[in-house]
């Protein structure tokens, strides 16, 4: 029987986290070091687009992106000031890095080598896991042959110089904020896992003896969602099945070896901008259900914000986050006893439940060829667009109830964000061009021999198969940037543009009496300008979260325009393009990366200058209301938020932009039937 008494062992129930960085490295120190003081145990780095999608800070798609959704690194000397007077021996720091994984990790080896620190000591974890970023965040560069080689050298560069690093997470966590049921992030996951897995194994990188310590450090990161119950149980489910996932194939027999580690970011595609102080009740419920099964509990936690859905967290709000895990960890009697729900009917069959459908999906990602094959065909991506496709629709029927949302919307005044302006953080402009200054005094400053030569290396090494990561480690200590090492990778591995995953999503069926309303009304706007409706769908820069864009698209699908969408990072001049050739009659723009005020005046002032002034622009993103009053000034016709989730509605107002752009009459047809309640 499990002992039901208490545990005294509480000094350290999980590494403690919150996601940070911004600004400049300066900035992103001060708050590490504040954090830690404050009782934090662990660093997660959060890295800007640019650094994230391999550019330097000064190059034309790096444009309103630098500092805003993490710190820039473009260099050697930006991760000695990120990681000054903070011993990296003594830290466990995760890095929320894919494309460019192994650059940051080269960066990080060399500062602490510059320390004085013994590299096989060194702690930590490098996401790098590209699938996911084909399938919803959409930080890829290369294409996934190349992608999983930068992965696979890696993964066998850590087992020999850094056995206490994990050198991938297997990221499930944006599959759900994609769409993923449980069954599909834990197929999809798995799936991603055995790719990786049969590469390293492949390669012969590494002595089949030493197989078990590529396991042993493998580690997922993973979503937990508000349904505790389901949540909880998915993780014990992931547990089942790596366990019996890394003995049957591939014969690693010592249980410690197998042990699914993982940690967790709770979900923020569920913290809503209406009633946002309901975020914290929906944190604290999603932080339970990957802690109180201690059979099945996450080895570190980071929570998001309270504020996320409005924009950038203060520290204070970071604070706050922080210290809903402290609370938990050190007040409550919750992690004293043996697991909890050992021998529970309930969480039995629905374990089971998830174990075997993700059997199944697994089989048939398999049955593809794999992984990559799956990414490449586009189905993993289809099947997601169409589970959040119909995620969505749940909503607005309202058979999925948010608190605040689509139910209970009356509320007092919330004193949290009587300022809105100041209830979030906001990057300074200048820190842009500070950065961009900084990086061409720092290529003008340093000896460019070594650069060169190291640069030519990586370029030989690259056409073989040899481990890319020493010659990785040459160009850091050598003072390379970002852009110019994933510049070099660029000319021999090229460039990548993954399925949208649109085409495969199917239609929401037999249409209700608004989008019925709302078809006839684009059908008969069409017959009066001449054609069918032409909608472009748009995402600038270097955003690559493009969920809400592939809704928008499928919804404006489903309401019968003819939809132009082109997928992710694309430059303004590539937008008026394409809005110029296909002849569109609205373009709609998706930004959730803070640059909406450098990027959608880009398109505008194209869009002038093409001649198409009376095709109107529409926005949609994180936007606050004082950044949405400028944007409508200068000319954009509506902008959406997060809190206007009735698609169809939104798609009423697109018909009415343009009808108003045109000088078209109503007749009868600009009546809009009311979301349901």
């Amino acid at each position: 029987m499990p002992s039901s008494s208490p545990s005294k062992d509480r000094d350290r129930p999980w590494v403690m986290r919150t996601y940070a960085g911004h600004s400049s490295p300066a900035e992103s120190n001060a708050l590490y070091r504040r954090n830690l003081a404050k009782g934090q145990t662990g660093l997660s780095v959060a890295f800007d687009l640019p650094t994230q999608t391999g550019y330097d800070p000064d190059d034309e798609l790096a444009a309103g992106e630098v500092g805003k959704v993490g710190v820039p690194v473009a260099h050697v000397g930006d991760v000695r000031a990120l990681f000054d007077g903070i011993p990296l021996d003594e830290m466990n720091t995760s890095m929320t890095i894919n494309a460019t994984a192994m650059w940051l990790l080269a960066l990080y080896q060399v500062v602490a080598e510059e320390q004085g620190h013994d590299v096989a000591a060194l702690a930590g974890t490098t996401q790098n896991d590209i699938v996911k970023e084909y399938l919803s965040r959409g930080t890829y560069v290369f294409p996934p042959g190349p992608s999983m080689r930068l992965i696979t050298d890696v993964v066998a560069h850590t087992v020999t110089a850094m056995p206490r690093w994990n050198p991938i997470n297997i990221c499930s966590y944006h599959l759900q904020e994609a769409g993923a049921t449980p069954v599909q992030e834990i197929a999809y996951a798995m799936s991603t896992a055995i790719a990786v897995l049969d590469s390293v194994r492949d390669s012969g990188q590494v002595p089949q003896e030493r197989f078990g310590e590529v396991v042993a450090r493998i580690s997922f990161f993973v979503n937990a969602g508000v349904r505790f119950v389901e949540e909880m149980c998915k993780m014990r489910a992931f547990t089942r099945l790596w366990d019996e996932l890394t003995e049957e194939r591939y014969g690693v027999q010592d249980p410690r070896l197998r042990r699914f580690r993982y940690g967790v970011q709770v979900n923020s595609l569920g913290l809503t901008e209406a009633q946002p102080e309901n975020n914290v009740q929906r944190i604290v419920l999603e932080m339970l259900g990957v802690t109180l099964s201690k059979d099945a509990r996450a080895r570190a936690v980071q929570l998001p914000a309270w504020n996320e859905a409005l924009g950038l967290p203060r520290p204070w709000d970071q604070q706050w986050s922080l210290r809903l895990q402290q609370v938990l960890a050190y007040e409550t009697d919750l992690l004293e006893y043996d697991d909890l729900f050992t021998g529970s009917v309930v969480v039995e069959r629905k374990v089971a439940e998830l174990v075997e459908g993700a059997r199944a999906e697994i089989a048939r990602v398999q049955e593809m060829g794999g992984a990559v094959a799956a990414v490449e065909s586009g189905y993993m991506k289809g099947g997601l667009v169409a589970s959040l496709a119909e995620r969505r629709r749940r909503m607005e029927r309202g058979e999925d109830v948010v608190v605040g949302v689509n139910r209970f919307e009356g509320t007092e005044p919330n004193p949290l964000t009587a300022d809105l302006d100041a209830a979030i953080q906001v990057v300074d402009p200048a820190v842009e061009s500070a950065a961009q200054e900084a990086v061409r005094r720092w290529r003008a400053g340093r000896d460019p021999e070594p650069v060169r030569r190291t640069l030519a290396r990586l370029r030989e090494v690259a056409g073989t198969d040899e481990n890319l990561m020493a010659a990785t480690l040459e160009c850091a200590r050598a003072g390379v940037t970002t852009g110019e090492w994933a510049g070099v990778l660029r000319e021999v591995f090229g460039e990548y543009r993954a399925p949208t995953g649109v085409a495969a999503a199917t239609g929401s069926g037999e249409a209700d009496e608004m989008l019925g309303q709302v078809r006839e009304r684009v059908r008969a706007t069409g017959e009066e300008l001449g054609g069918r409706l032409r909608f472009l769908v748009g995402k600038p820069g270097l955003d690559g979260h493009s969920n809400g864009a592939e809704q928008i698209a499928v919804r404006a699908r489903d309401a019968g325009f003819e939809v132009v969408y082109q997928g992710i990072r694309l430059t303004p001049a590539q937008i008026v393009s394409a809005a110029v050739e296909e002849d569109v009659h609205v373009v709609g723009l998706s930004v959730l990366s803070g640059s909406h005020l450098q990027v959608v005046p880009a398109v505008l002032r194209g869009l002038r200058e093409a001649g198409l002034d009376d095709v109107p622009v529409v926005v949609g993103g994180i936007i606050p209301d004082s950044d949405a009053r400028r944007l409508r000034e200068q000319g954009v016709a509506r902008v959406f938020t997060p809190k206007d989730f009735g698609l169809t509605d939104i798609m009423g107002q697109v018909v009415d932009v343009v009808r108003s752009a045109h000088g078209l009459e109503a007749h009868g047809l600009d009546e809009r039937v009311p979301a349901p309640a």
